[in-house]
């Protein structure tokens, strides 16, 4: 049998082979895995739906497939008995009718793709003039049958009958992109978007076209609270994590969301609906050398310090290391953005759509601030806050801000201590 590439969940429908993990020859078993493949911003294990001897690899590192590209061929391990002749074709009975929409629930078709099918399928797809690459196939490993063949006929018939849509209003046309020599000025090197940098690329115009944002700047002080981070330390050190302030951040960004559930909404732009959630799950922003991948942090909001501290940690790493699921990229409620590990201050970070708002944290820095009409040294960390105006407004924003700043600014010992 050929195994091909699976449905890879919603929205993917390709990815890169990063890894391969059996070679020609190799026994395998049901779900080992057969190989790595990036696909938006994950890294997943393909296994082999069944096991044999691994015959021909047809596809090599690098690679781009789609889903129903044959993958490997794959053997039985005892070999197959051989097969009874067929029997003589019955004469053909009155053909049953076809229904309305019969593949409407059917995996959709790869066109491109090699189909398999009997001869015999081949046959009178040959004689119908029917693309075998364009019908669906309902039977595993991506098979067509005769009754994929009908429910075809039965869609183009539908399709034929079907009234002609009037035709769609002009639409401005994007102006096409030039490509520029630039070698023309100078020396110049190349090298391709990886997949994950073209995944990056897209969501973030995607994001920029579709939300009107708004940024709010302010800063908070947290000399007391980096007081706390050092005083604490040693004791989470000691229970295996590290206490930083990010720590802190999502635990004050958590408690902010309950008092302002707006900022933990989703616009629903088909039914016109705000849908507000009662979980707290937030996107933690990681820089890898790959690029910017968010994993999802859940139930921020019914976790200790201690707890957020463990997970802040593990999730980094997988993300790190390419190993996050792509369920942990899902579901976030709330973005934070933390770049006060390499510097700067203020920026706009682009809210992740479908959130309605994120948080940019810059690196804290030491200034002068009156206190009690008296100038004193303060540590002061800068937060951008940027939000979607079509369902927050800047008053909203401005009150949101006004308590993140005092949750920033009122950690306790109570609070720290494990």
């Amino acid at each position: 049998m050929d195994v091909k590439l699976p449905n890879l969940g919603e929205g993917a429908d390709s990815g890169t082979v990063v890894n391969l993990l059996v070679k020609a020859g190799d026994t395998i078993t049901a779900g080992q895995g057969l190989l790595e493949l990036e696909s938006e911003k994950a890294v997943a294990t393909i296994p082999a739906p069944a096991g044999g001897v691994v015959g021909q690899i047809f596809v090599k590192l690098g690679d781009k497939v789609s889903v129903g590209q044959r993958l490997i061929s794959l053997a039985d391990t005892a070999a197959a008995p051989a097969a009874a002749p067929a029997p003589a074709a019955a004469k053909p009975a009155a053909a049953a009718p076809i229904a309305a929409h019969p593949i409407a629930d059917l995996p959709p078709a790869q066109p491109g793709v090699e189909p398999t099918a009997s001869p015999s399928i081949r046959r009178i797809a040959r004689e119908l003039g029917i693309d075998l690459t364009q019908v669906r196939a309902s039977e595993r490993g991506g098979r067509i049958v005769m009754s994929d063949v009908r429910a075809y006929i039965a869609q183009l018939q539908h399709l034929a009958a079907a009234p002609k849509a009037a035709p769609a209003a002009a639409v401005a046309e994007k102006p096409a992109v030039e490509s520029v020599d630039f070698s023309k000025w100078g020396e110049i090197s190349k090298k391709p978007m990886s997949m994950l940098r073209k995944v990056i690329a897209r969501r973030m115009t995607e994001n920029w076209n579709a939300i009107p944002h708004v940024t709010q700047f302010d800063e908070a002080d947290i000399t007391a609270l980096l007081e706390l981070r050092k005083k604490f330390a040693p004791a989470y050190e000691a229970k295996g994590t590290r206490l930083t302030l990010t720590s802190f951040a999502l635990k004050a960004v958590a408690a902010t969301l309950k008092k302002h559930p707006i900022f933990n909404s989703s616009l629903d732009e088909v039914a016109n609906e705000i849908v507000l959630k009662e979980y707290v799950h937030l996107g933690l922003a990681v820089d890898t050398d790959a690029g910017l991948i968010v994993p999802v942090l859940r139930d921020a909001d019914k976790k200790s310090l201690l707890e957020l501290s463990k997970d802040i940690e593990e999730l980094a790493k997988k993300a790190r290391d390419r190993k996050v699921s792509a369920d942990e990229l899902k579901g976030g409620t709330f973005t934070i953005s933390n770049q006060g590990g390499i510097g700067g201050a203020h920026f706009t970070p682009i809210v992740n759509k479908p959130e309605v708002a994120i948080l940019g944290l810059g690196k804290g820095a030491l200034k002068a601030v009156v206190r009690e009409k008296q100038i004193v040294q303060r540590m002061m960390l800068p937060l951008a806050i940027s939000y979607d105006h079509r369902v927050i407004d800047g008053g909203a924003a401005a009150r949101f801000t006004v308590d993140l700043l005092a949750a920033f600014e009122s950690f306790k010992e109570a609070d720290v201590t494990l």
